[in-house]
Protein backbone atom coordinates (compact mmCIF):
# COMPACT_ATOMS: atom_id res chain seq x y z
CA UNK A 1 0.00 0.00 0.00
CA UNK A 2 1.14 3.03 -1.10
CA UNK A 3 2.70 5.12 2.52
CA UNK A 4 0.89 8.06 1.48
CA UNK A 5 -2.54 6.14 2.56
CA UNK A 6 -1.12 4.17 5.59
CA UNK A 7 -3.91 4.91 8.47
CA UNK A 8 -0.46 5.71 10.73
CA UNK A 9 -0.62 9.38 9.21
CA UNK A 10 -4.76 9.87 9.31
CA UNK A 11 -6.87 10.65 12.77
CA UNK A 12 -9.95 11.62 13.78
CA UNK A 13 -9.86 14.77 15.53
CA UNK A 14 -11.83 13.57 18.40
CA UNK A 15 -9.45 11.02 19.03
CA UNK A 16 -6.40 13.18 19.52
CA UNK A 17 -5.33 13.64 22.96
CA UNK A 18 -5.84 17.58 22.72
CA UNK A 19 -2.59 18.53 24.90
CA UNK A 20 -0.29 17.01 22.84
CA UNK A 21 -0.50 18.43 19.02
CA UNK A 22 -1.03 22.01 18.15
CA UNK A 23 -3.61 21.65 15.03
CA UNK A 24 -2.73 24.03 11.56
CA UNK A 25 -5.19 25.05 9.07
CA UNK A 26 -3.72 25.53 5.58
CA UNK A 27 -5.30 26.95 2.53
CA UNK A 28 -3.99 25.02 -0.02
CA UNK A 29 -4.90 25.20 -3.77
CA UNK A 30 -4.24 22.75 -6.01
CA UNK A 31 -5.18 21.46 -9.98
CA UNK A 32 -8.16 19.55 -10.61
CA UNK A 33 -6.17 16.28 -10.41
CA UNK A 34 -4.06 16.16 -7.74
CA UNK A 35 -4.49 14.02 -4.84
CA UNK A 36 -5.17 15.68 -1.75
CA UNK A 37 -5.48 12.77 0.16
CA UNK A 38 -1.74 12.28 -0.50
CA UNK A 39 -0.71 15.44 -0.69
CA UNK A 40 -1.77 16.08 2.72
CA UNK A 41 -0.17 13.18 4.52
CA UNK A 42 3.31 13.92 2.40
CA UNK A 43 3.27 17.42 4.18
CA UNK A 44 2.72 15.63 7.27
CA UNK A 45 5.19 13.37 7.01
CA UNK A 46 7.77 15.89 5.69
CA UNK A 47 7.61 17.98 8.29
CA UNK A 48 7.86 15.47 11.36
CA UNK A 49 9.43 12.21 11.07
CA UNK A 50 10.48 11.04 7.29
CA UNK A 51 10.36 12.45 3.56
CA UNK A 52 8.60 10.91 0.09
CA UNK A 53 9.61 7.08 0.72
CA UNK A 54 10.49 5.04 3.62
CA UNK A 55 13.65 5.18 5.55
CA UNK A 56 14.63 2.50 8.03
CA UNK A 57 15.21 4.70 10.89
CA UNK A 58 11.41 5.47 10.51
CA UNK A 59 10.28 2.75 13.16
CA UNK A 60 6.07 2.48 14.05
CA UNK A 61 6.75 3.45 17.31
CA UNK A 62 8.46 6.67 16.10
CA UNK A 63 5.64 6.99 13.54
CA UNK A 64 2.79 6.98 16.13
CA UNK A 65 4.80 9.44 18.65
CA UNK A 66 6.29 11.82 16.47
CA UNK A 67 4.35 12.21 13.08
CA UNK A 68 2.01 14.96 12.42
CA UNK A 69 -1.67 13.36 11.50
CA UNK A 70 -3.94 14.72 9.36
CA UNK A 71 -7.31 15.69 10.63
CA UNK A 72 -9.33 17.91 8.16
CA UNK A 73 -9.70 18.33 4.25
CA UNK A 74 -11.95 20.47 3.15
CA UNK A 75 -12.98 21.41 -0.28
CA UNK A 76 -14.63 24.86 -0.94
CA UNK A 77 -17.09 24.75 -2.64
CA UNK A 78 -17.83 21.40 -1.36
CA UNK A 79 -17.79 19.48 -4.14
CA UNK A 80 -18.68 15.56 -4.26
CA UNK A 81 -19.60 14.33 -8.33
CA UNK A 82 -16.47 14.13 -10.93
CA UNK A 83 -18.65 15.97 -13.35
CA UNK A 84 -18.77 18.74 -10.80
CA UNK A 85 -15.22 19.63 -11.70
CA UNK A 86 -12.99 20.53 -14.74
CA UNK A 87 -9.97 18.77 -14.92
CA UNK A 88 -7.82 22.00 -15.34
CA UNK A 89 -9.96 23.93 -12.96
CA UNK A 90 -8.16 24.90 -9.76
CA UNK A 91 -9.59 23.58 -6.51
CA UNK A 92 -9.00 25.14 -2.67
CA UNK A 93 -9.17 23.28 -0.07
CA UNK A 94 -9.01 24.07 4.19
CA UNK A 95 -6.52 21.22 5.20
CA UNK A 96 -5.88 20.57 9.03
CA UNK A 97 -2.85 19.09 10.54
CA UNK A 98 -1.98 17.83 13.96
CA UNK A 99 1.47 18.29 14.81
CA UNK A 100 2.92 16.41 17.97
CA UNK A 101 4.11 19.84 19.63
CA UNK A 102 6.79 17.55 21.60
CA UNK A 103 8.74 17.73 18.54
CA UNK A 104 9.52 21.62 18.82
CA UNK A 105 8.43 22.61 22.38
CA UNK A 106 7.65 25.91 23.02
CA UNK A 107 9.94 27.69 20.70
CA UNK A 108 8.92 30.04 17.87
CA UNK A 109 11.99 29.01 15.57
CA UNK A 110 11.55 25.30 15.64
CA UNK A 111 7.58 25.73 15.52
CA UNK A 112 8.33 27.95 12.10
CA UNK A 113 10.50 25.18 10.97
CA UNK A 114 7.72 22.45 11.36
CA UNK A 115 4.66 24.65 10.44
CA UNK A 116 4.66 25.86 7.92
CA UNK A 117 8.49 24.75 7.45
CA UNK A 118 9.30 23.56 3.84
CA UNK A 119 5.59 23.05 2.95
CA UNK A 120 4.86 27.02 2.46
CA UNK A 121 5.34 27.13 -0.57
CA UNK A 122 3.38 29.38 -3.00
CA UNK A 123 0.23 27.54 -3.31
CA UNK A 124 -0.18 27.20 0.52
CA UNK A 125 -1.27 29.37 3.60
CA UNK A 126 -0.76 28.96 6.82
CA UNK A 127 -4.13 30.46 8.64
CA UNK A 128 -4.39 29.56 11.59
CA UNK A 129 -2.32 27.39 14.70
CA UNK A 130 -4.57 26.38 17.41
CA UNK A 131 -2.80 25.65 20.76
CA UNK A 132 -3.06 23.82 24.11
CA UNK A 133 -2.91 25.07 27.00
CA UNK A 134 -0.27 23.13 27.87
CA UNK A 135 2.16 24.54 24.86
CA UNK A 136 1.21 27.84 26.08
CA UNK A 137 1.76 27.51 29.84
CA UNK A 138 5.49 28.00 29.06
CA UNK A 139 4.95 31.38 27.39
CA UNK A 140 4.76 34.53 29.54
CA UNK A 141 3.00 37.00 27.43
CA UNK A 142 2.33 40.59 27.64
CA UNK A 143 3.88 41.52 30.84
CA UNK A 144 1.59 44.87 30.90
CA UNK A 145 -1.34 44.11 28.58
CA UNK A 146 -4.00 46.40 28.37
CA UNK A 147 -4.77 47.22 32.06
CA UNK A 148 -1.59 47.35 32.99
CA UNK A 149 -0.98 50.13 30.53
CA UNK A 150 -4.19 51.36 31.88
CA UNK A 151 -2.68 51.81 35.41
CA UNK A 152 0.35 53.30 34.58
CA UNK A 153 -1.18 55.99 32.69
CA UNK A 154 -4.07 56.13 35.23
CA UNK A 155 -6.76 56.26 32.07
CA UNK A 156 -9.39 53.87 32.82
CA UNK A 157 -12.67 55.29 30.71
CA UNK A 158 -11.37 56.40 27.56
CA UNK A 159 -9.60 55.26 24.24
CA UNK A 160 -5.96 56.24 24.24
CA UNK A 161 -4.27 58.56 21.70
CA UNK A 162 -0.62 57.45 20.31
CA UNK A 163 1.58 59.37 18.34
CA UNK A 164 4.05 58.66 15.53
CA UNK A 165 6.86 61.72 15.78
CA UNK A 166 6.72 62.49 12.16
CA UNK A 167 9.37 63.45 10.39
CA UNK A 168 11.29 60.19 11.42
CA UNK A 169 14.74 59.18 9.91
CA UNK A 170 17.17 62.05 10.37
CA UNK A 171 15.35 63.27 12.75
CA UNK A 172 17.80 64.73 15.96
CA UNK A 173 17.22 64.51 19.48
CA UNK A 174 16.51 68.13 19.59
CA UNK A 175 13.99 68.38 16.96
CA UNK A 176 12.43 64.80 17.97
CA UNK A 177 12.00 66.20 21.62
CA UNK A 178 10.43 69.50 19.98
CA UNK A 179 7.61 67.38 18.55
CA UNK A 180 6.71 64.71 21.10
CA UNK A 181 5.99 67.74 23.55
CA UNK A 182 3.63 69.37 21.26
CA UNK A 183 2.01 66.19 20.45
CA UNK A 184 2.18 65.42 24.52
CA UNK A 185 0.53 68.61 25.29
CA UNK A 186 -1.66 68.36 22.94
CA UNK A 187 -2.65 65.47 24.86
CA UNK A 188 -1.55 62.90 23.37
CA UNK A 189 -1.19 59.49 25.58
CA UNK A 190 1.86 57.51 24.18
CA UNK A 191 4.45 58.66 21.73
CA UNK A 192 6.48 56.14 19.41
CA UNK A 193 9.34 56.43 17.38
CA UNK A 194 8.49 55.39 13.91
CA UNK A 195 9.73 52.03 12.45
CA UNK A 196 12.09 53.57 10.41
CA UNK A 197 13.84 55.23 13.26
CA UNK A 198 17.21 53.28 14.32
CA UNK A 199 17.78 52.48 17.55
CA UNK A 200 21.17 54.19 17.45
CA UNK A 201 22.38 56.18 14.77
CA UNK A 202 24.56 58.68 14.60
CA UNK A 203 22.20 61.52 14.21
CA UNK A 204 20.20 60.20 16.84
CA UNK A 205 21.89 58.66 19.41
CA UNK A 206 19.88 56.04 21.69
CA UNK A 207 20.76 57.95 25.05
CA UNK A 208 20.89 61.39 23.64
CA UNK A 209 17.39 60.37 22.39
CA UNK A 210 15.80 59.05 25.77
CA UNK A 211 17.63 62.09 27.94
CA UNK A 212 15.57 64.88 25.49
CA UNK A 213 12.15 63.34 25.01
CA UNK A 214 12.10 61.94 28.62
CA UNK A 215 12.69 65.72 29.67
CA UNK A 216 9.90 66.65 27.30
CA UNK A 217 7.88 64.19 28.62
CA UNK A 218 8.17 65.39 32.11
CA UNK A 219 7.64 68.82 31.12
CA UNK A 220 3.95 68.00 29.65
CA UNK A 221 3.06 65.27 32.41
CA UNK A 222 3.62 68.69 34.76
CA UNK A 223 1.74 71.13 32.29
CA UNK A 224 -1.64 68.40 31.48
CA UNK A 225 -1.35 66.38 35.12
CA UNK A 226 -1.66 63.67 32.58
CA UNK A 227 1.00 60.53 32.84
CA UNK A 228 3.02 60.10 29.04
CA UNK A 229 4.47 56.99 27.72
CA UNK A 230 7.28 56.68 25.19
CA UNK A 231 8.23 53.96 23.38
CA UNK A 232 11.80 54.02 21.95
CA UNK A 233 12.39 51.89 18.86
CA UNK A 234 15.01 49.30 20.11
CA UNK A 235 15.34 47.32 16.70
CA UNK A 236 19.04 46.47 16.19
CA UNK A 237 21.12 43.61 15.35
CA UNK A 238 20.30 40.65 17.53
CA UNK A 239 23.12 40.88 19.47
CA UNK A 240 22.36 44.55 20.34
CA UNK A 241 18.59 44.76 21.18
CA UNK A 242 18.89 43.46 24.51
CA UNK A 243 21.98 45.87 25.30
CA UNK A 244 19.77 48.35 23.80
CA UNK A 245 16.86 47.85 26.13
CA UNK A 246 18.79 48.02 29.20
CA UNK A 247 20.53 51.44 28.25
CA UNK A 248 17.23 52.66 27.22
CA UNK A 249 15.76 51.57 30.68
CA UNK A 250 18.84 53.17 32.76
CA UNK A 251 18.80 56.13 30.76
CA UNK A 252 15.04 56.52 31.93
CA UNK A 253 12.75 55.26 28.68
CA UNK A 254 9.41 54.14 30.42
CA UNK A 255 8.37 52.16 27.07
CA UNK A 256 10.16 50.27 24.05
CA UNK A 257 8.92 48.97 20.90
CA UNK A 258 10.47 46.69 18.60
CA UNK A 259 9.80 45.99 14.76
CA UNK A 260 9.22 42.25 15.34
CA UNK A 261 8.79 40.40 11.79
CA UNK A 262 12.06 42.42 11.37
CA UNK A 263 14.45 40.66 14.43
CA UNK A 264 11.64 37.76 15.20
CA UNK A 265 9.69 36.71 17.71
CA UNK A 266 12.13 34.82 19.44
CA UNK A 267 13.95 37.63 20.13
CA UNK A 268 10.85 39.51 21.31
CA UNK A 269 10.02 37.01 23.69
CA UNK A 270 13.15 37.06 25.39
CA UNK A 271 12.76 40.82 25.87
CA UNK A 272 9.17 40.37 27.14
CA UNK A 273 10.28 37.36 29.40
CA UNK A 274 13.17 39.15 30.41
CA UNK A 275 13.01 40.58 34.34
CA UNK A 276 15.31 43.53 34.09
CA UNK A 277 13.18 44.83 31.02
CA UNK A 278 10.08 46.06 33.16
CA UNK A 279 8.39 48.30 30.87
CA UNK A 280 5.88 47.95 28.51
CA UNK A 281 6.75 46.50 24.49
CA UNK A 282 5.37 47.96 21.35
CA UNK A 283 5.34 45.59 18.80
CA UNK A 284 5.67 46.87 14.93
CA UNK A 285 4.90 44.50 12.25
CA UNK A 286 6.77 46.68 9.70
CA UNK A 287 7.64 44.57 6.66
CA UNK A 288 5.40 41.67 7.44
CA UNK A 289 2.91 42.49 4.15
CA UNK A 290 5.06 40.49 2.30
CA UNK A 291 4.57 37.62 4.28
CA UNK A 292 0.55 38.06 4.86
CA UNK A 293 -0.77 39.95 2.64
CA UNK A 294 -1.40 37.58 -0.43
CA UNK A 295 -4.38 35.63 -0.56
CA UNK A 296 -2.68 32.13 -1.58
CA UNK A 297 0.42 31.78 0.51
CA UNK A 298 2.61 33.12 3.82
CA UNK A 299 0.68 33.42 6.61
CA UNK A 300 -2.67 34.92 7.73
CA UNK A 301 -2.37 38.45 9.12
CA UNK A 302 -4.07 37.92 12.14
CA UNK A 303 -2.04 34.49 12.87
CA UNK A 304 1.21 36.41 12.90
CA UNK A 305 0.05 40.14 14.10
CA UNK A 306 -2.53 39.16 16.86
CA UNK A 307 -2.07 35.71 18.14
CA UNK A 308 1.91 35.35 17.43
CA UNK A 309 2.70 38.43 18.90
CA UNK A 310 0.49 38.10 22.01
CA UNK A 311 1.97 34.98 22.43
CA UNK A 312 5.84 36.45 22.27
CA UNK A 313 4.56 39.21 24.90
CA UNK A 314 4.23 42.36 22.76
CA UNK A 315 1.79 44.65 25.15
CA UNK A 316 0.93 46.68 22.04
CA UNK A 317 0.49 46.32 18.53
CA UNK A 318 -0.57 47.76 15.17
CA UNK A 319 -3.90 47.08 13.49
CA UNK A 320 -4.37 49.03 10.05
CA UNK A 321 -7.87 50.72 10.01
CA UNK A 322 -10.27 49.82 6.72
CA UNK A 323 -10.56 53.34 6.20
CA UNK A 324 -6.95 54.89 5.70
CA UNK A 325 -4.01 54.95 3.32
CA UNK A 326 -3.04 51.43 3.89
CA UNK A 327 -6.90 49.86 4.34
CA UNK A 328 -7.05 46.17 5.69
CA UNK A 329 -10.28 44.25 4.85
CA UNK A 330 -12.94 45.59 8.04
CA UNK A 331 -13.59 41.68 9.00
CA UNK A 332 -9.23 41.29 9.41
CA UNK A 333 -9.12 43.95 11.17
CA UNK A 334 -11.93 43.25 13.74
CA UNK A 335 -10.44 39.75 13.88
CA UNK A 336 -7.05 41.09 14.77
CA UNK A 337 -8.32 43.04 17.42
CA UNK A 338 -10.71 40.28 18.58
CA UNK A 339 -7.63 37.62 19.24
CA UNK A 340 -5.56 40.49 20.49
CA UNK A 341 -8.79 40.69 23.61
CA UNK A 342 -10.46 37.48 23.62
CA UNK A 343 -9.48 35.29 26.24
CA UNK A 344 -6.16 32.87 25.48
CA UNK A 345 -5.46 30.88 28.59
CA UNK A 346 -3.25 32.73 31.16
CA UNK A 347 -1.91 35.65 28.52
CA UNK A 348 -2.83 38.67 29.23
CA UNK A 349 -4.56 40.87 26.28
CA UNK A 350 -2.98 42.75 23.78
CA UNK A 351 -3.90 46.63 23.08
CA UNK A 352 -4.31 47.46 19.50
CA UNK A 353 -3.39 50.81 18.06
CA UNK A 354 -5.18 51.51 15.36
CA UNK A 355 -3.09 53.39 12.42
CA UNK A 356 -2.42 53.92 9.01
CA UNK A 357 -3.51 57.93 7.62
CA UNK A 358 -5.87 58.13 11.03
CA UNK A 359 -7.41 61.48 11.92
CA UNK A 360 -9.99 62.83 13.98
CA UNK A 361 -12.90 62.55 11.82
CA UNK A 362 -12.61 58.37 11.90
CA UNK A 363 -12.67 58.40 16.19
CA UNK A 364 -16.88 57.63 16.05
CA UNK A 365 -16.16 54.86 13.57
CA UNK A 366 -13.00 53.46 15.32
CA UNK A 367 -15.25 53.44 18.38
CA UNK A 368 -18.15 51.95 17.43
CA UNK A 369 -16.22 49.12 15.36
CA UNK A 370 -13.80 48.59 18.50
CA UNK A 371 -15.22 49.90 21.42
CA UNK A 372 -13.64 51.71 24.21
CA UNK A 373 -10.38 49.24 24.87
CA UNK A 374 -8.19 50.29 22.00
CA UNK A 375 -5.65 53.12 20.96
CA UNK A 376 -6.54 55.84 18.04
CA UNK A 377 -2.53 55.90 16.35
CA UNK A 378 -2.11 59.12 14.01
CA UNK A 379 1.62 60.54 12.70
CA UNK A 380 0.15 62.88 10.13
CA UNK A 381 -3.34 63.34 11.51
CA UNK A 382 -1.49 65.23 15.03
CA UNK A 383 1.65 66.71 12.87
CA UNK A 384 -0.14 68.18 10.14
CA UNK A 385 -3.14 69.69 11.67
CA UNK A 386 -3.51 73.04 10.04
CA UNK A 387 -3.13 74.76 13.73
CA UNK A 388 -0.02 72.62 14.15
CA UNK A 389 0.83 69.40 16.71
CA UNK A 390 -0.46 70.41 19.85
CA UNK A 391 -4.04 71.45 18.31
CA UNK A 392 -3.63 68.01 16.35
CA UNK A 393 -3.31 66.70 19.78
CA UNK A 394 -6.13 68.42 21.39
CA UNK A 395 -8.11 67.61 18.24
CA UNK A 396 -8.01 63.87 18.11
CA UNK A 397 -8.99 64.05 22.51
CA UNK A 398 -11.81 66.22 21.29
CA UNK A 399 -13.20 63.70 19.18
CA UNK A 400 -13.05 61.09 21.41
CA UNK A 401 -14.55 63.56 24.05
CA UNK A 402 -17.68 63.86 21.80
CA UNK A 403 -17.73 60.38 20.93
CA UNK A 404 -18.00 59.24 24.64
CA UNK A 405 -20.56 61.72 25.24
CA UNK A 406 -23.00 60.37 21.84
CA UNK A 407 -22.46 63.95 20.50
CA UNK A 408 -21.62 64.10 16.65
CA UNK A 409 -18.22 65.40 16.19
CA UNK A 410 -19.46 68.12 13.38
CA UNK A 411 -21.84 69.37 16.31
CA UNK A 412 -19.04 69.58 19.10
CA UNK A 413 -16.49 70.80 16.51
CA UNK A 414 -18.74 74.21 16.76
CA UNK A 415 -17.37 75.42 20.10
CA UNK A 416 -14.19 73.41 19.55
CA UNK A 417 -11.57 75.01 17.29
CA UNK A 418 -8.99 72.50 16.84
CA UNK A 419 -11.46 69.67 15.96
CA UNK A 420 -13.07 71.70 13.71
CA UNK A 421 -10.24 72.64 11.71
CA UNK A 422 -9.00 68.79 11.65
CA UNK A 423 -12.77 68.05 10.12
CA UNK A 424 -12.69 71.05 7.47
CA UNK A 425 -9.41 69.23 6.02
CA UNK A 426 -10.00 65.94 6.77
CA UNK A 427 -13.59 65.73 6.82
CA UNK A 428 -15.66 62.73 8.83
CA UNK A 429 -15.44 59.01 7.88
CA UNK A 430 -18.68 58.09 6.06
CA UNK A 431 -19.75 61.53 4.69
CA UNK A 432 -18.29 60.99 1.52
CA UNK A 433 -15.71 59.58 -0.45
CA UNK A 434 -12.49 58.24 1.29
CA UNK A 435 -9.75 60.47 1.87
CA UNK A 436 -7.03 58.66 0.42
CA UNK A 437 -8.65 57.41 -2.54
CA UNK A 438 -6.35 59.87 -4.61
CA UNK A 439 -3.60 58.07 -3.22
CA UNK A 440 -5.11 54.21 -3.17
CA UNK A 441 -6.15 55.04 -6.75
Amino acid sequence: MNRLYNYDYVCMSESLDAEKFVVATFLVRASGTTDLVARAAGMAIEQTTGTWLDVPGETPELVQNHVARVVGIYEVPDRTKPWQLNADEERIFLMRLAFPWDNFGPDFAQMYSAIPGNIGGGNVKLLDIEMPQSFVKDFKGPKFGVKGIRDLLGIHDRPLVNNMIKPCAGCTPEEGAKYLYDAAVGGVDIIKDDELVAADRHFSPLEKRVELYMKAIEKAEKETGEKKLFTLNITDRADKIRDNAIRAIKAGANALMVNTFAVGLPIVRMLAEDPEINVPILGHGTAAGGFTDSPYYGMSIELYNAKLQRLAGCDIINDCVPYGKMPMLKNKYIRIYEMCMAKFYHLNPTFVNAVAGVHPGMVPQLIEDLGTDIIIGAGGGVHGHPMGAVAGGKAFRQAIDATMKNIPVREYAETHKELKAALDVWGVYGEGGNLFSRVLG
